[in-house]
């Protein structure tokens, strides 16, 4: 008689107690992306900056092709380091020092290396923080995209301890000589129908605030088909079996598609920033479930002329995604005496970034 066949373990992901400091990681699943990868990021957040759109526009601006929209690198980037990361995570918590260095075409295939950078345990013993580095090159080895993010893991053993926690400082700003202008990018002959006769970078001043109108509503196959499009088989986002048991009782909307709506949703008014050059900073404030409602509310930071070009500038944007409640009358920031923001709670996205822009 034969032995029956043993179940074999199947790969769960890392644990909290599983990281160390400087731990390399190398991620699986090179991605090669394609035209059928951008069509389908447009579909599901509606984008509308013209470069990422038609070839004719893009090779006025220099490209010998449509470049890939920042977001859609970042998150396909960003799903390839969930396997190893974030597969146990309760939540993605924010992002620093977010820097796209070299434009992305279809075509081009990703891969994607972290590091540990920091490690700190939470008080109640149950989960941990974990601060990662990660870059993305492309077939050319070229850096395409560098950014770090804090993500909050369970622990598998809850008698481990971590005893010394390390928590890396992180730069608030990108310094403007570090973002990269793409080589080629001329906006000499941008005519103004591109994007819809908008506002240039010489129209804004810091302090200026924009509500940008329109609202799109969360639903369950759209949030999902767009996580699947980044491979990020995160928990959290798929398996309302498992969310059942917890007190949240639903599965959690991708932050990163919160962080694409908010873009898509910015073309009202910021159609001219063409290109998004880096991100400061980003926290996911609360979370976001099907059926909520999200809208954008921009402020303008900063308007610097970019490496004495004459065509665009850098401008600098604080944008908050809001769901089911528009900013009419509404104080949805405040500081705390201990210089922290305080967040309403329809917050869900406070995010800082630069843009380049038309002037």
């Amino acid at each position: 008689m034969t032995n029956p066949a043993n179940y074999l373990s199947t790969p769960s992901g890392m644990f909290f107690e599983d990281f160390t400091l400087n731990q390399e990681l190398v991620h699986g699943v090179p991605r090669t992306v394609s035209e059928g990868d951008v069509s389908l990021y447009i579909a599901l957040t509606g984008s509308r900056f013209a470069l990422n759109c038609a070839e004719t526009v893009a090779r006025s601006a220099g490209f010998y092709k449509i470049p890939v929209d920042n977001l859609l690198v970042f998150h396909i980037a960003f799903g390839k380091t969930v396997n190893d990361i974030s597969l146990n995570a309760v939540a993605n918590l924010g992002y620093a020092e977010v820097l796209f260095n070299t434009p992305v075409f279809t075509g081009d295939t990703l891969e994607v290396t972290s590091k540990v950078i920091g490690l700190k345990e939470n008080s109640n013993g149950k989960t941990g923080i974990v601060y990662v580095h990660s870059v993305a090159t492309n077939q050319h080895h070229q850096v395409v995209l560098s950014f770090k993010r804090w993500v909050m893991v369970h622990k598998r053993d809850l008698n481990t301890h971590l005893n010394t926690p390390v928590i890396p400082e992180l730069l608030s700003v990108v310094d403007s000589e570090e973002q990269v202008v793409p080589k080629n990018l001329d906006l000499t002959l941008w005519k103004e129908h591109y994007s819809d006769h908008q506002l240039r970078a010489d129209d804004f001043k810091p302090g200026d605030t924009l509500f940008h109108r329109d609202g799109i509503t969360l639903n369950d196959g759209e949030h999902s088909m767009a996580t699947r499009l980044y491979q990020n088989n995160a928990r959290v986002h798929f398996d309302q079996h498992m969310m059942n048991n917890t007190s949240i009782g639903k599965r959690l909307v991708y932050g990163g598609h919160i962080i694409s709506l908010c873009r898509a949703l910015s073309y009202n008014g910021l159609g001219n920033g063409l290109w998004l050059s880096a991100i400061h900073g980003g926290t996911h404030a609360n979370p976001s479930y099907a059926g909520d409602t999200i809208y954008c509310q921009s402020k303008i930071l900063e308007v610097k002329q970019f490496n004495r070009r004459d065509d665009m500038a850098l401008v600098r944007i604080q944008s908050l995604g809001i769901k089911n409640n528009t900013p009419d009358n509404m104080t949805f920031l405040a500081k705390e005496d201990n210089g922290r923001t305080q967040y309403h709670s329809d917050v869900v996205l406070d995010i800082d970034y630069s843009v380049l822009m038309r002037r």
